[in-house]
């Protein structure tokens, strides 16, 4: 087998046995999953496994890298337009209908029956974009009201999705949309622009 043949073997593999994770959380503790209940799931040997993973944490690890690499590819590509306009909408609106596709990985990675930390990681993920958001709208933003304001935000979103899938997506996509917008414009002009704080530039504009 050519190099190139065994390497889209390998990815196939890879898909198959984080495919077959995903179901298992769908139905049970992720602590109560074992290698042997992956790897029956993706029909495939244990070596096979062991070729990839040391083990099911590592896997779970990467099924989260994969995610979080897919929506900092959406955050790239719509940053100038947030950046010119000001409103979340062009950077959440993609991440949203990303979310939404693969609503059933997401909902067993949020699961509260996980041990994953992908909550947490989701919530980095926001953070490290979140300073250069913040700092295109607002100057000069102190770095301990950065924190606040961040780790707020990137907790209020996420907690809007989760919410929002327990409602089984109640209310429609848009609405949504707008309801995130209006909460981080809400937060960034209620922390950076009360008396005696930084203003927005267009505050002071």
């Amino acid at each position: 087998m050519t190099e190139k043949g065994e390497d889209r073997r390998s990815r196939r593999s890879q898909k198959l046995l984080k495919k077959g994770l995903l179901e298992l959380m769908r139905e049970k503790k992720f602590s109560a999953i074992s290698v042997r209940d992956v790897t029956e799931r993706a029909d495939m040997n244990r070596g096979t496994f062991y070729l990839h993973y040391p083990d099911t944490t590592s896997l779970l690890q990467s099924v989260e890298t994969d995610m979080l690499a897919e929506a900092q590819i959406l955050i790239d590509e719509h940053l100038a337009e947030f950046e010119a306009g000001g409103s979340l909408r062009p950077v959440f609106k993609p991440i949203l209908d990303y979310i939404v596709e693969h609503r059933p990985e997401f909902e067993a990675l949020f699961a509260t029956n996980s041990t994953s930390n992908f909550t947490d990681r989701l919530q980095d993920l926001i953070h490290r974009n979140g300073v250069s958001l913040v700092q295109a709208k607002f100057h000069g933003v102190a770095s301990s009201q950065m924190d606040f304001l961040i780790n707020f935000i990137g907790y209020g979103l996420i907690g809007l999705i989760k919410t929002w899938f327990d409602q089984d997506m109640v209310i429609p996509r848009e609405d949504l949309v707008q309801l995130a917008d209006r909460l981080v414009n809400s937060a960034a002009e209620g922390v950076l622009s009360a008396p005696g704080e930084i203003k927005s530039e267009k505050s002071v504009g």
